[in-house]
């Protein structure tokens, strides 16, 4: 399944978690990884019966919003804390009720590998009655600092400073195919979404 992920990923994340701020004359960035949701997986649809794609069918729907990342910037490990919550309807709004939901977060490298994966469980819960429900998730992204680290040579030709008149003055460092290539594999992100099957991903695809 994560290579459909990954396909997803490499096509919208590029550079979203460089922190870059695109001064000509300076470059900062911050080596937090920037957190986000995965596109087709924030929501998750449950039917019954469970192979039913009927729209009479559909039990409960669940998304995933309100998404927070606090970042860790000490050690070598950089760390970035994540809560959520899960909001959810039910179709019958019946007796109380809790419903288990699987939420994966993954850390990405430069936009499009997978260096690490973590699945965890919200649970849900409907009072009797109730047609919507509410749960809340946290998980957690740790990265290196030495890979999320630009090297020397890129540091000092990005922080290179720059006067009135240089052949290169006026020249945006990032155009640079090296500098670029260094920014993007020392970029980290983590994606949260729900762990869905391939028959809940088609679904969310599609819908």
């Amino acid at each position: 399944m994560f290579k459909q992920l990954a396909i997803i990923v490499a096509a919208g994340t590029a550079l979203a978690a460089c922190g870059i701020n695109q001064n000509p004359l300076r470059v900062t960035r911050s080596a937090c990884p920037a957190v986000a949701l995965l596109q087709n997986a924030s929501d998750v649809t449950l039917f019954s019966p469970a192979a039913s794609r009927d729209a009479s069918a559909i039990d409960v729907v669940a998304t995933i919003t309100n998404l927070r990342g606090s970042c860790s910037d000490v050690g070598e490990r950089i760390g970035t804390s994540i809560s959520y919550d899960v909001i959810a309807r039910r179709s019958d709004a019946g007796a109380a009720r809790s419903v288990v939901l699987p939420v994966f977060a993954s850390v990405i490298q430069g936009g499009d590998r997978l260096v690490a994966k973590q699945v965890g469980q919200v649970v849900v819960s409907f009072a009797a009655g109730d047609a919507r429900g509410r749960g809340t998730g946290t998980a957690q992204g740790q990265v290196s600092r030495a890979a999320a680290s630009l090297p020397p040579e890129i540091l000092t030709k990005i922080q290179r400073k720059r006067k009135a008149g240089d052949f290169d003055a006026a020249i945006d460092p990032l155009a640079d195919p090296q500098v670029r290539a260094a920014i993007r594999a020392a970029s980290f992100e983590v994606l949260v979404g729900f762990q869905l099957d391939e028959a809940g991903l088609a679904y969310n695809v599609t819908k």
